[in-house]
């Protein structure tokens, strides 16, 4: 079996040429489109190669180059995002407190591809609401029920607390996230 013969068209040698031309052409545009990917504003890229994992790099907006089927992009979104948190807890006298608590989030830019490895794409359905709840309740608990009733400043004491320990308005968690509190509500069940 020879394989260097490649069958003839029939018709003239010009359409055959024509043919070879555009179908290498075609693949060449469809290779050309599958290689460029945009990254929004307010977006970051992390590079999954299917040889070798997760590449460390991470792309800024723009165009950007990947090869086709052996690399994909996961798009990011670094944008301040609000999460809206409602739960109810006891204080430090045991009494029930609802509360309602706005924080805005967003992950930090340069640790996404580790928050790739470890979290996957919905990072924020599986850390937020566990962080924010313990944050809640710790807040809560110092607090009696008695004398926050007759005083007013429940929610300027309770809005600073977590700003005070990290010394600016964003508390920096483990994986990358940025947790900035935003309005705490807390109202005293009888």
């Amino acid at each position: 079996m020879s394989f260097n013969k490649v069958p003839k068209i029939p018709g003239s040698p010009a359409l055959s040429a024509l043919l070879k031309v555009s179908v290498i052409g075609g693949l060449g545009v469809y290779a050309l489109t599958n290689s460029l990917y945009n990254v929004d504003g307010g977006h970051r890229a992390v590079m999954f190669n299917r040889l070798t994992g997760v590449k460390e790099k991470v792309y800024p907006e723009g165009t950007h180059f990947m090869l086709p089927w052996f690399e994909r992009p996961i798009i990011y979104d670094v944008r301040a995002r609000p999460y809206l948190v409602e739960s109810t807890t006891g204080s430090h006298d045991l009494q029930m407190v609802k509360i309602g608590l706005r924080v805005l989030t967003r992950p930090m830019g340069d640790r996404l591809p580790k928050i790739y490895r470890s979290l996957g794409e919905n990072y924020s359905e599986r850390v937020l609401p566990s962080i924010i709840h313990e944050t809640l309740k710790a807040v809560v608990a110092q607090y009696n029920a008695s004398h926050e009733v007759s005083d007013d400043t429940t929610t300027k004491k309770a809005a600073a607390s977590p700003s005070e320990k990290s010394g600016s308005g964003e508390k920096k968690v483990g994986l990358g996230f940025g947790l900035g509190l935003v309005v705490l509500c807390l109202k005293f069940l009888f």
